[in-house]
């Protein structure tokens, strides 16, 4: 082999390891383009699944607060009729205030097992925004500010969700 050839053969080689380097330096580069893409896929996957799950257990827990809310008037409503029934009347009327007793108590056994608890605050108590709906204030000798004084209705939890916030009356009085 001549001088010439073995120089242009040596230029050849050079020019294809150099193509060949460019080349596996272009591939690693993609590789490494691709393994961070799938990385991230992988996490959104992850992610997401994370995210779907949170999302059912949500549903599952507070997916009938629409519905707790529409039977919360009812529970109401019993306890008006059993409260408007005078003393006097209460004998003659024995089977059907039992009736209704026994019908509130059935509701309010639903509402426990589905994660109902009632806000049942008493005169006294602090009142706490979280929980309670001042309806009015007003001063009350003895009292101080910020104590509830009346409770109109009760309140309702789903869970650790307010459903309906207790309605009170809270003193106004300086301390």
């Amino acid at each position: 082999m001549s001088q010439e050839e073995t120089a242009s053969s040596q230029v050849e080689l050079e020019e294809f390891e150099t193509r060949d380097a460019g080349e596996v330096e272009a591939l690693r580069a993609e590789r490494d383009e691709l393994r961070d893409k799938f990385m991230r896929v992988l996490a959104d996957a992850e992610n997401s699944r994370k995210r779907a799950e949170r999302d059912r257990k949500e549903a599952e827990m507070y997916g009938g607060t629409r519905l707790a809310r529409d039977l919360l008037p009812v529970y109401d409503n019993l306890n008006r009729a059993l409260q408007a029934i005078p003393d006097d009347s209460r004998q003659a009327s024995a089977a059907l205030i039992e009736g209704v007793e026994l019908t509130l108590r059935e509701l309010a056994n639903v509402m426990s097992k589905h994660g109902i608890t009632k806000i049942s605050p008493a005169a006294g108590d602090q009142f706490d925004p979280q929980l309670h709906e001042a309806m009015f204030e007003a001063p009350l000798p003895g009292t101080k500010a910020g104590q509830i004084i009346q409770v109109m209705a009760e309140g309702f939890l789903l869970h650790d969700r307010l459903l309906r916030p207790a309605q009170v009356g809270v003193s106004s009085t300086p301390g």
